[in-house]
Order: structure tokens, then sequence, then C-alpha cells
């Protein structure tokens, strides 16, 4: 069964991790889907990574769907809405689902320092990227969305709630989309549009398993070895885990209850009965609670 079949969605910022597992995932669901991001064949961003997202939309469409790619700075407001009046004529005005997943400030964040040390150019910038760019995608999107009073928009971020996370730029840029879910969701109602937000666990990206010097086919090489900090990597998630999370709740017919809220990845997975790409059901919540993080 195809949940999405007919649907059109954009996943803003998919080239890698959660993005590219949740694009990945809606087009295992049956769903058309536009990947955007900055980095392509022969001309990567300036985070200087491999992955781009030509390799996102052939994934969506392997695994089912339709993946297109359309190479996107969220932070240009040119850009953005030159993608939204695409796809208001490529598909006639149908767009069903927007997650807004921009980052790329792994790099930026400064732990361990407290604000007034951190480099102020690198925390403005991870708002710039995680907040503005939010917001531009959101003001370009909606009124898709609103014109068929119906639809999803859907803010990925870090954490279920507002507490500090260990640095004060990432907290802000991280627990600004849990507001941003909210407040939409306010605007939105009368429209029939819902908007929540939507955290992983430990995220096994391709950025962390390369801090690990591990690759995906002998992950858990990192825990047994003893590396430092990888102790909680054993309670790690692939980005598809909260993918098909996200794609089984876009599939709901009570997304108007559930608009507002924030929802995890291991909430998604007890609800839904998701199971990952490596047969694991991980469940950073109970973990995290037995562990004093949550």
């Amino acid at each position: 069964m195809k949940p999405l079949q007919g649907k059109v969605a954009v996943v803003a910022g998919s080239t890698r991790g959660a993005g590219r597992g949740i694009a990945a995932s809606l087009g295992e669901a049956g769903a058309t889907v536009y990947c955007t991001g900055r980095s392509i064949r022969g001309q990567a961003s300036d985070l200087n990574r491999a992955e781009t997202i030509e390799e996102t939309a052939e994934l969506v469409t392997a695994r089912g769907g339709k993946g297109i790619h359309v190479q996107t700075d969220h932070t240009v407001e040119a850009d953005v809405k030159a993608l939204f009046e695409r796809i208001d004529q490529e598909q006639n005005g149908q767009l069903d689902i927007l997650v807004n997943n921009i980052w790329g400030g792994e790099k930026l964040t400064e732990w361990k320092k407290p604000f007034w040390e951190h480099s102020l150019s690198n925390g403005l910038l991870m708002q710039e990227r995680a907040v503005k760019a939010h917001l531009i995608t959101s003001h370009y999107g909606a009124p898709l969305l609103v014109r068929r009073n119906s639809g999803l928009i859907i803010e990925v971020t870090d954490g279920i709630d507002y507490r500090y996370r260990g640095s004060l730029f990432y907290s802000l840029a991280k627990i600004s989309p849990i507001h941003l879910a909210t407040a939409m969701a306010a605007d939105l109602k009368p429209h029939g549009v819902a908007a929540v937000a939507v955290t992983p666990g430990f995220l096994r990206s391709e950025e962390m398993l390369e801090h690990f010097g591990v690759e995906e086919s002998n992950w858990m090489d990192a825990v047994n070895s003893g590396i430092q900090d990888a102790e909680h990597f054993s309670q790690s998630e692939t980005p598809y885990f909260v993918g098909r999370g996200v794609a089984a709740l876009a599939a709901q017919h009570d997304l108007m209850e559930r608009s507002g809220r924030v929802f995890s990845s291991w909430q998604l997975s007890d609800e839904f009965n998701i199971i990952d790409v490596d047969g694991r059901q991980p469940h950073w919540g109970n973990y995290a609670m037995q562990h004093g993080f949550l």
C-alpha cells in the first residue's frame, strides 16, 4: 500500500541526515517529493560534503515515489519564491506536505562556551539557517496549502521541549522551530492546515558516522571500541526511522487534532509501530529518561 500516493511534498534541506531520510520515506509511501538544498553534483555548499540533492531525489524514486531535485538556498528569498512558483505550475497548485529541515549548523556550534565567548557570527548564521530560512520557506509554501484548505507543515528540530541544550545559540536554533509550529498552527487552523514539530532521537547521520570513524555497515564498532562520547551511540537511529514516522504521521486523517504539537521519532514508532531500516526499534525517549537527559 502507498498511503501517500498522489500527494506532493517538499523537503527543504534534504541533502543529507534527517531530511534525506524523510524525503526517501515519503517516496516509499508513494509521494512526489521535491528535494531541495544547496549541494548539487559538482557544486558543494560551504559545508563541503559529498551528499547532493540529486542523490536524495534518486532515493525517493528508487523507493517508489517520484523524486525531483531543485537547487535552493532557503536563506535567499528569491530562490524560495521561485521554488514554490515552479511547484504551483508543475503540480497545478497542489502541495500537501512541507517539511522544514534546513540546518547546516553542526560546525557552527561552539560547545562548552558561554554565549558571550561563542563566535557571534557563527551563532547568528545558525539562526539565519535554522530560523530565518524556515520562516521564508513557510511564508511562500503556506499559501499553496491554504488555497486548498488542507495539508501539513512539519518543523524538524532537536528535542521535544524548551529546555537548554548546552549552547545558547544551538538552543535558540532548535527551540524556535517548536514555537514556529505552535504559532503557525494557530494561524493555519481556520484554513484546515496543520503544523507540527518533529524530532529524531540520537541521529546516526552521515556526519555522525564520520565523526565516530565508522560506516552504517559497522556502526556498532564505535560503541564496542570505547570511543569517547560513543556510549550513547548504541541507542542511535538511522534518518529513515524519523522519516518513516513522518510518512506515517502525514497519512493520518486527524492532523488538525494533532496540530501544534511536538512528535518524537520514538513516539511515532510507538504509535505506528515504526521499524528502522536496520530492523531495530530504538527508543531514545526511554533511554534518555533512564539517564536523566529528559
